[in-house]
């Protein structure tokens, strides 16, 4: 099914050095030898944009054609016995191939033209959304090619980072979006999700095509291919993973990248890629066993749509900007629909503003192109303005809780309960197990001053096999475990070889802040997460000790207990709350809350505690490591909830714009819990839901996502790549900026468009001087309706929305006006909400945020 191999330069281009084979091998060397090879300590990667627009700009001439083979465009480490294998089926663009030489052709004379004779390395040449390449250069030589006229930009290059079984069910999925779609077999069918980040293990069954007894159909409009390397071989991409790529040029240049350690292919070393990937579009009703024990069957949001595999992120370092740009710009040219980014930057980005950085810039271009982009809020809550996502053609997702938990706890024999974590059996029921610490059960060869760190449990040979038999081992969880250093896997092994019945862990004092997620033991096992309750469990079993007093020796070990057991969920949790480390907004352009005219996050979704697919090798958890499943949490398990159930909503209306695919989940999202409550926020850690408060929109934006509700949003808020052009024009200084990164002068735009006036389904207003009038367009995609306006007014301002009362036609437009008024001064941000009520059920949310008030 798959064929052809790659006769290309690939992007990593063209060499030029004064020895040029010796480049070559020293690139081989960095390949295999990390450290050796760097280039001048002064030199670094900067990404340089050309003012001649890029291929997607003359996306109407392109002439599609079948079965032609693409350019590679995967960067440095293809270089390594890497293949590009296709699906016979799938359609390539000749014009854009052509473009694409055209383009580097261009790239690579510019270069010889400025660097005669100079060293430089061209890393990737941008073609599809960017005209520019990525070139590793002397400072001194990026600022002779800023002062080229063809040059319109040239940026250093930056660091990124990254940042289920139930939640179908929770967020109502079969009896709602999938049965409107036609049930699970057809959900997403037809739609290609791009994901940016660390690769995929194509391997596991959550990405057969072979799993439904519904075939995978051709994607019409991808043009995709599947790299082909020895740990990523021929036959690992099919009908559901469509396309595999890896980009790693950047990374190879500063010496880093280790091609066996970080694979040098699409293949997923860390875990984080495939678990996303399977969260959007894993295939439906596939088992998950973890340590032997099952726990239900996992399934995408969207089972039947195709993935597309663009790794830029490695597990030991994460990724960079240049790498990242590489895999957007292929992403869009291959024709993906959604783009899924589960990554962050590692600062905010610099200059007149947070918008004006490569990667956003890179996405602007993709959704001109009508790619819906959606990507994680960050992991940096819940301190205000901790949003890592920025730009509002941009759908930023913050995480939640859901409906399920696990708990698990441990009943001592003075009839107190502990409570704990832990996906572990308990012990016989109404049967009472003698306690013992792991400082009590040595060898007597062995004493506390010969053997550091015995109370972490990972040497059995340390311990008494006749003591810890048929007894609970007590451990100690300490900043190791944090650290890596030592591992509940390991304790367990020690507790199996030593006859154990089970393992306590109590929390070293030392350890706060830090979130134990559940994991997963092969035998009876608890995790007190308490400091404490783990000073109560010490005391009693302190204070149950028998001691000689002559001998000062333990005689009897008294203190007894049972571990309840954790594999049985819980689903009477109130549910969603906005978990604490979601980012937060607002979302200042400029790091100044009087400039933060975009709301974010756009809203939220489950991120919390996820259980999806896991790389076969994935050292990224290593108390997950052999496993098929992990249980994950953070806000890039949010996002690739919103890519899949965004497929949902581009399947039912392929025309919608990105804007329109954004607006139909914004306007129709949830406000309310499980319970019928406002949804809480946890505002700190460890005590989260100790210290809740309502949400507000700069914690969830619209509110939680609703599926079912996005299939049917009735009215429609539509943005268009122009109005961002003129948003970004609007902003005060930025006309050079505009034209370094976009090639296009403000003056081609009749008006400049301020954040509060762009066509969002929601109202950001960063400074309220006395009064001001925002308008909103929407537009009916259902029946004709009748629709009553109902608002509430921010604390510290008055405001009247017009008109409150109107009927409009299918297809029809409508304005409405709002009109603001400060009633007091204040600089805390305050939180309204406008709602459109239709006589056929439409229900349409608006939320409204405005900073300061002046009178």
């Amino acid at each position: 099914m798959l064929g052809g191999a790659l006769h290309s330069k690939t992007q990593m281009g063209n060499l030029h050095w004064s020895h040029k084979h010796s480049l070559v091998l020293c690139l081989l060397a960095m390949l295999l030898i990390p450290s050796l090879c760097q280039i001048e300590v002064a030199t670094g990667v900067y990404i340089v944009t050309l003012r001649q627009a890029p291929a997607s700009h003359y996306h109407h001439e392109l002439i599609t054609v079948g079965n032609k083979s693409v350019k590679s465009g995967h960067g440095a480490s293809g270089r390594r016995r890497t293949r590009m294998h296709k699906p016979r089926h799938q359609n390539v663009t000749k014009a854009d191939k052509g473009y694409g030489s055209y383009f580097a052709r261009v790239h690579d004379s510019l270069l010889s033209k400025v660097f005669k004779g100079e060293k430089y390395l061209k890393l990737y040449s941008y073609h599809y959304l960017i005209n520019g390449f990525a070139v590793l250069v002397t400072q001194q030589q990026a600022d002779k090619l800023s002062r080229r006229r063809e040059v319109s930009n040239v940026v250093l290059d930056f660091s990124v980072r990254t940042a289920t079984t139930h939640t179908p069910q929770f967020l109502g999925l079969p009896q709602g979006a999938w049965f409107q779609a036609g049930g699970f077999e057809t959900a997403g069918e037809g739609i290609t999700i791009g994901f940016v980040d660390t690769g995929i293990d194509p391997t596991h069954p959550s990405f057969a095509d072979d799993k439904s007894q519904h075939p995978f159909p051709i994607p019409a409009n991808f043009s995709g291919v599947c790299e082909v390397t020895p740990d990523f071989p021929s036959g690992s991409c099919n009908r559901k993973l469509v396309g595999a790529r890896h980009f790693a040029a950047s990374a190879i240049t500063r010496g880093i990248f280790n091609s066996s350690q970080d694979y040098a292919s699409p293949f997923d070393g860390d875990g984080h890629g495939t678990h996303t990937a399977s969260v959007a579009a894993g295939n439906h009703g596939i088992p998950v066993i973890v340590a032997g024990q099952f726990f239900g069957n996992a399934s995408g949001m969207a089972p039947h749509s195709h993935i597309s595999i663009y790794k830029a992120l490695y597990k030991r370092f994460g990724g960079f900007a240049a790498d990242v740009v590489a895999a957007i710009d292929q992403a869009a040219q291959d024709g993906v629909d959604i783009i899924c980014l589960s990554i962050a930057p590692n600062r905010r980005p610099s200059g007149i503003a947070t918008f004006f950085n490569p990667i956003d810039m890179a996405l602007l271009s993709a959704v001109k192109a009508g790619i819906f982009v959606v990507q994680a809020a960050g992991n940096t809550g819940p301190s205000p303005m901790s949003m890592s996502s920025f730009s509002p053609w941009i759908f930023t997702v913050g995480a939640t809780s859901h409906d399920r938990v696990y708990s698990n706890s441990l009943c001592l024999g003075n009839n107190v309960t502990i409570p704990g974590v832990g996906l572990a059996p308990g012990t016989h029921e109404n049967t009472m197990f003698k306690l013992i610490h792991a400082r009590h059960a040595l060898n007597k060869t062995i004493t506390v001053a010969d053997a550091m760190y015995i109370g972490e449990c990972q040497d059995a040979s340390i311990f008494s096999h006749d003591l810890v038999q048929g007894n609970l081992l007590i451990c100690s969880y300490s900043v190791r475990f944090v650290l890596g250093l030592s591992t509940i896997k390991q304790a367990m092994e020690t507790a199996m070889n030593l006859s154990a019945v089970g393992v306590v862990f109590s929390m070293d004092p030392f350890v706060s802040s830090f979130q134990l997620n559940p994991v997963p033991m092969k035998m009876p096992g608890i995790i007190i997460p308490s400091a404490n309750d783990s000073k109560i469990l010490l005391q009693y079993y302190n204070s149950s000790l028998e001691i000689d007093g002559d001998s000062n020796k333990i005689v009897k070990f008294g203190a007894v207990a049972s571990i309840g057991g954790g594999l049985e969920a819980n689903y009477n949790n109130e549910a969603p709350k906005v978990v604490y480390y979601s980012a937060r907004g607002p979302d200042p352009e400029d790091s100044l809350p009087h400039e933060a005219d975009i709301m974010k996050p756009n809203l939220v979704a489950p991120g919390n505690l996820i259980w999806a697919a896991w790389s076969s090798v994935a050292s990224d958890s290593v108390e997950f490591l052999g496993e098929n499943f992990a249980l994950m949490s953070g806000t890039s398990m949010a996002a690739p909830h919103v890519a899949g159930l965004a497929a949902l909503v581009k399947r039912k209306f392929p025309n919608f714009s990105p804007a329109a695919i954004g607006s139909a989940l914004s306007t129709s999202a949830s406000l309310y819990d499980s319970n019928g409550r406002s949804i809480m926020a946890q505002r700190s850690y460890p005590a989260t839901d100790l210290n809740l408060s309502p949400a507000t929109p700069f914690d969830m934006g619209s509110g939680f996502v609703n599926a079912t509700a996005a299939l049917n949003p009735g009215l429609l808020f539509d943005s268009s790549y122009d109005d961002y052009m003129s948003f970004l024009c609007g902003i005060n200084g930025s006309t050079p900026t505009v034209l370094n990164y976009t090639g296009q002068n403000c003056w081609t735009y009749n008006s400049t468009v301020y954040g509060p006036d762009l066509n969002l389904p929601s109202i950001t207003i960063a400074m309220l001087n006395q009064s001001r009038v925002v308008q909103r367009t929407i537009q009916n995609i259902a029946e004709n309706e009748t629709y009553n306006v109902g608002w509430s007014a921010p604390y510290g301002a008055s405001m009247k929305v017009s008109p409150n009362h109107f009927s409009i036609g299918s297809g029809e437009k409508q304005i409405l006006s709002v009109i603001f008024n400060a009633t007091s001064n204040s600089s805390s941000a305050s939180y309204g909400r406008i709602g459109l009520y239709g006589n056929q059920g439409h229900v349409v949310n608006i939320p409204v945020a405005v900073i300061f008030k002046i009178l």
